[in-house]
């Protein structure tokens, strides 16, 4: 397993501070602190993790996580000192798979860490009719087109593919996307199906696949005369 994370931090005090820790639960830290950097060290790198702080010198980190985004899956989560709302949810909208606050435990960054990759490396691949969805490469396909998911929609897809007719309320399938038990609405779920859904549809999808029971939650139902089958790595 790859052990490698990429701690992309300008403050040289807390990047060293990361780097102990993350050496200490056994993982190879590789710090970065320039923005401008990032990419091109990824495109000749294999890592497991990046911890992306958002204000950099020489490139953003929003604008480093969408372009990390059009070449590769990798888990990302997103380090600020910027507690808007704003900037949290535009984070995770452009593939952070999550996001933490300074100031902050460096064993709570570790955790964070460790529970990430838990999320995005146990799930099997599965194959159902025309959707695709690779765990590995964090990629889903309808009849081969990319369906340019972000992390938190590429999650819920793969749990509701992964238990064809089984009905998830809202508040489980939070539990299992926020496992950090952060605060949400219940209506954060509602809207990142409603954009699932219009992917899907985006891609010649025939038929509703995901569907709503009112006042309960929400499951996937396979195409007629299909069978889902698992894809081994």
């Amino acid at each position: 397993m790859n052990r490698q994370i990429l701690i992309v931090e300008d403050e040289p005090k807390l990047a060293a501070l990361l780097s102990d820790y993350l050496l200490q639960a056994e993982f190879k830290p590789v710090c970065l602190a320039n923005g401008l950097e990032v990419v091109p060290w990824l495109k000749q790198q294999q890592v497991a993790l990046i911890l992306l702080d958002l204000m950099l010198p020489g490139r953003d980190g929003l604008e480093i996580c969408r372009e990390i985004r059009g070449f590769s899956r990798v888990p990302i989560i997103m380090v600020t000192a910027r507690i808007e709302e704003i900037d949290r949810l535009l984070g995770l909208e452009l593939g952070a798979d999550d996001y933490i606050c300074k100031p902050f435990s460096p064993r709570e960054v570790v955790a964070r860490v460790k529970a990430v990759l838990r999320r995005t490396t146990e799930p099997a691949s599965v194959s159902e009719s025309g959707l695709q969805l690779d765990a590995e490469r964090y990629r889903a396909t309808w009849n081969g087109q990319d369906l340019e998911l972000t992390a938190v929609e590429f999650n819920l897809l793969h749990i509701l593919v992964s238990n064809p007719g089984k009905l998830f309320s809202r508040s489980r399938l939070m539990d299992r996307i926020y496992p950090d038990q952060r605060v949400v609405s219940d209506r954060t779920i509602d809207s990142h199906i409603k954009k699932l859904r219009k992917k899907l549809h985006s891609s010649s999808a025939e038929q509703e696949l995901i569907h709503s029971l009112y006042g309960v939650g929400y499951k996937y139902e396979p195409p007629a005369n299909h069978e889902q089958h698992p894809i081994n790595r």
